[in-house]
C-alpha cells in the first residue's frame, strides 16, 4: 500500500438509492440510501475494515447518500468522517432530476458519451471542470496523509473521471469506465507518477499490493 512518500486511497461510490440507474440526481438534496444501498455500505465497511492495513482517515462528499455511505465505514474504522466538497457530483445543471430515459432521446446525449471534454451541462459543470475539481481534491487529501490509507466516498462520474486522469486515458474515453454502487478503486499519489491498483472492486481487498 502506501510507502512514506505516497498516499493510497480508496475510493468508494456510494450505496444505491431509490433512483440509481434512473434519474440523474446531481446535487439535488433530500435523496437517501435504499435499503440495498445501506446493506451495501455496511458490506463495504466490513471489506475496508479487513485490509491488512486500515484506513488513517475518511472523506466524504457533503450529499445525503455519501454521508449515510460513511456511517458504517466510521464506525468499523473508528474514523471520524471529513467533509470535502472537491469529492462532490458533478454539477448537471439544468439537467438535475431528470429520467435517464428522456437524457438519452436528447441530441446532447452523444456528444456527453462520445465527446464529453466539449461538453457543459446547461447551467453547470464541464466534465472537464469536474475531473479537475476532483483531481486537486484527491491531490490535496494525500499531501494530508503522506504514507497512509484514506478513504474517500464520492460518485460514479467524479471517480470515473479520477481513475480516467490517474491512468493517462483521455476525458472523451472516461465513460468506458464502470463505477458500480459501493465499488472500491484504489489510487497511490506521491510526487511521481499516479499508480492505479483497482477499479470497481466488489469483492476482497486484501491483494491492493503494488508489484
Amino acid at each position: 500500500m502506501a510507502t512514506p512518500s505516497t498516499t493510497t486511497l480508496l475510493l468508494v461510490r456510494h450505496g444505491e438509492t431509490t433512483t440509481t440507474g434512473k434519474v440523474l440526481p446531481g446535487r439535488a438534496p433530500g435523496l437517501h440510501l435504499s435499503t440495498r444501498g445501506t446493506e451495501q455500505a455496511e458490506q463495504v465497511a466490513a471489506r475496508l475494515a479487513q485490509l491488512p492495513r486500515r484506513p488513517h482517515a475518511l472523506y466524504v462528499s457533503p450529499l445525503e447518500r455519501t454521508r449515510e455511505t460513511a456511517r458504517p465505514i466510521t464506525r468499523e474504522l473508528g474514523v471520524r468522517a471529513r467533509v470535502h466538497r472537491g469529492l462532490l457530483e458533478c454539477d448537471f445543471g439544468e439537467w438535475t432530476g431528470q429520467s435517464l430515459a428522456a437524457l438519452r432521446k436528447r441530441r446532447e446525449w452523444s456528444q456527453v458519451q462520445h465527446s464529453p471534454s466539449t461538453f457543459r451541462f446547461p447551467s453547470g459543470e464541464s466534465f472537464a471542470e469536474m475531473q479537475s475539481r476532483i483531481w486537486g481534491a484527491l491531490v490535496d487529501i494525500a499531501a494530508r496523509h503522506r504514507g497512509e490509507t484514506v478513504v474517500c466516498v464520492s460518485h460514479a462520474d467524479p471517480i470515473k473521471a479520477a481513475v480516467t486522469f490517474a491512468q493517462g486515458t483521455p476525458l472523451d474515453l472516461f465513460q468506458r469506465t464502470v463505477i458500480s454502487t459501493c465499488s472500491v478503486s484504489a489510487l497511490v499519489l506521491g510526487d511521481s507518477t499516479p499508480f492505479v491498483l483497482a477499479v470497481n472492486s466488489t469483492s476482497t481487498l486484501s491483494e491492493l499490493v503494488p508489484s
